[in-house]
């Protein structure tokens, strides 16, 4: 039986095994919070997967939206949103890093937001180059539900892009002639995109990126007035009184944790504002997934096996080994 235990532990010590086990800093499970986009999902299970088998720590997902997200990270009901848009969330996201609840750890990537047509549509409506020009063009995105308007795809409801886009979408003065179709879930908001595209129906929509719709399909932004920082800062406000029309900035991605939570787990702190991904590596991520109809945890786990040289820079060599065994 000695002989046997000895060739299954590899020969290690017990207790060598047993100092060689991480410790982790909380005495609970780590509390992330769950938006229903892909990267952020993804981004979520790879971290997930790392403090569990680096740094010893349990931890669970609770399904939320942005705003709300923002509302529980200040209170401590979570204690990490992986991927906060700032360019969606400039004025909530402001006031809460002024309570000294929250914090800014880490930046993913530089992210970006447009308002997109099919480039078959742009071929067959050439005059079509600027969002302002869309009251003209409203019977070519002809609404099923109210024929008389077009229908614009903004933000799937509850996100916190809804506000930027239906601030927008005032600005422009589209109400008359569109109707602002807010999609249940980002799902929904994919499906409904890429069945429109597989049949060459002439869409306009709004769409972020990184994400596998924007790296799939041939697409042609659509020109707004040159970005202007007021501006941009009274759309993301839900009570801005006088909303004027702006292009969207680059928009910082970034890593927010609940401060006390930070206080309690530096170790934790330390590999999470690390987490950096290329832009590339994050669309090819997203293609793989979508290519192959997979959910969250198995990309994770493509990603941490494909993506050695990235993910490996965010930890201390041990912490990584560690992983590296898990997988």
């Amino acid at each position: 039986m000695g002989l046997m235990l000895a060739a299954l532990l590899g020969g290690v010590p017990l207790a060598a095994q047993a100092a060689d086990a991480p410790q982790c800093e909380l005495d609970r499970p780590m509390r992330f919070g769950g938006m229903n986009w892909e990267s952020n999902l993804v981004l979520v299970e790879v971290e997930r997967f790392i403090i569990k088998h680096g740094y010893g720590c349990e931890s669970e997902v609770l399904p939320t939206e942005t705003l709300p997200a923002l509302a529980a990270l200040e209170r401590g009901d979570l204690d990490i949103n992986t991927e906060l848009w700032l360019n969606s969330t400039l004025e909530p996201w402001n006031k809460a890093e002024a309570t000294g609840k929250v914090k800014r750890i880490g930046d993913l990537y530089m992210g970006g937001e447009a308002w997109f047509i099919p480039r078959y549509t742009a071929e067959r409506f050439p005059e079509l180059k600027k969002a302002a020009d869309l009251p003209k063009f409203k019977d070519a995105f002809k609404d099923p539900e109210e024929p008389g308007k077009g229908r614009f795809y903004g933000c799937p409801a509850g996100w916190a892009c809804e506000v930027v886009n239906g601030n927008l979408f005032k600005a422009l003065g589209m109400g008359d002639t569109y109707t602002l179709f807010s999609p249940g879930t980002g799902a929904t908001q994919k499906a409904a995109l890429a069945s429109a595209y597989q049949r060459k129906e002439n869409i306009v929509f709004y769409y972020w990126f990184p994400t596998s719709v924007v790296g799939s399909m041939d697409l042609v932004q659509l020109e707004l007035p040159p970005y202007d920082k007021e501006k941009q800062l009274c759309l993301t406000d839900v009570n801005c009184a006088d909303p004027q029309p702006t292009a969207y900035p680059d928009n910082p991605v970034f890593t927010a944790v609940n401060t006390e939570f930070s206080e309690k787990a530096p170790k934790l702190i330390g590999f999470l504002s690390k987490v950096e991904v290329p832009l590339d590596a994050m669309n090819e991520t997203l293609s793989y997934m979508d290519e192959n109809e997979l959910d969250a945890e198995p990309t994770a786990q493509w990603f941490l096996k494909s993506k050695q040289d990235i993910w490996t820079q965010w930890l201390p060599a041990d912490v990584a080994q560690r992983v590296q065994a898990a997988l």
